[in-house]
């Protein structure tokens, strides 16, 4: 309970650009994981409350798999910390599961029941930059000490609100935190207006970095529970997937980056136009 309230007060101040963090020192008291992984799930309205199911049970059933348990108890150490955050706009960001240690399956199973019992609603706005800023900051203070720390981001939109997301990401990215990417891009509900063809690029260029970054896009919700099993297995392993084609955009009455580069602002240009549409 301390600890969400103390992340409710640091989500009140997120979007006004934090000060860069120092590395926190080594703390003797805390426990040591292999990997202290922040699971970052996108619930903005755009999703429906289907996809939110389905997200949820994806979840769940990937951190009780024998792939990922194989990879917790393979590691150097063999246990990690994980915590379950869900986001959407600037100020819409809530704990489901704070930091907990995983060694065993009835570790696992007592996280995944966590998420699973919570069936909370969307909020408004896609905001990854403040998504990123504030998950960095839960890492302070957190009781663990990790050989690594991954920031595992999901999202069916590039980002439209708070601060611009690439300077986000070089923010995090600069305290040492490796941010990976799970770009869905399923066409269900209102979402389509507010996304890109081309997202899982957009989530390379923009969104991860860090030593061993990489994304795993998912193309259709029933491939959800194998991707976010594999990539939990890659991120706890510490290994990177080989390089994969990315999307091409081809609707022509959408924005499309210039020059074949990513437009990192593409999102912010979305929202605009659709505003400027409602206003009178």
């Amino acid at each position: 309970m301390v600890r969400s309230l103390i992340f409710a007060a640091v989500m009140a101040i997120a979007p006004a650009a934090p000060a860069l963090a120092q590395l926190e020192p080594y703390d003797p008291n805390s426990i040591e994981v292999d990997v202290e992984l922040l699971l970052l799930v996108d619930v903005s309205r755009s999703m429906t409350p289907n996809e939110l199911e389905i997200q949820r049970r994806g979840y769940a059933e990937a951190l009780v798999s024998p792939e990922v348990l194989k990879a917790i108890n393979g590691g150097m150490i063999g246990h990690v910390a994980i915590a379950y955050v869900e986001w959407a706009g600037s100020y819409s960001q809530r704990v489901i599961q704070e930091w907990a240690v995983i060694r065993t399956y009835e570790d696992a199973q007592n996280f995944a029941d966590s998420i699973a019992m919570n069936s909370t609603g969307g909020m408004r706005r896609t905001s990854i930059s403040s998504a990123l800023s504030v998950g960095a900051v839960y890492f302070r203070d957190n009781g663990f000490t990790g050989l690594r720390r991954v920031i595992d981001v999901s999202g069916d939109g590039p980002n439209n609100d708070g601060a611009p997301v690439l300077a986000a990401r070089d923010q995090v990215v600069s305290q040492g935190i490796t941010i990976n990417g799970l770009p869905l891009m399923t066409r269900e509900g209102m979402g389509g207006m507010w996304t890109i063809e081309n997202l899982d690029a957009y989530y390379r260029d923009c969104v991860i970095g860090g030593p061993g970054a990489f994304v795993v896009p998912v193309l259709d919700w029933s491939e959800f529970a194998a991707a976010v099993r594999k990539k939990l297995v890659l991120e706890i392993a510490g290994d990177t997937p080989p390089p994969a084609p990315f999307a091409i955009q081809t609707e022509p009455e959408r924005i499309i980056p210039t020059q074949g580069a990513t437009d990192c602002l593409i999102g912010e240009k979305i929202w605009e136009r659709y505003r400027q549409n409602w206003e009178p």
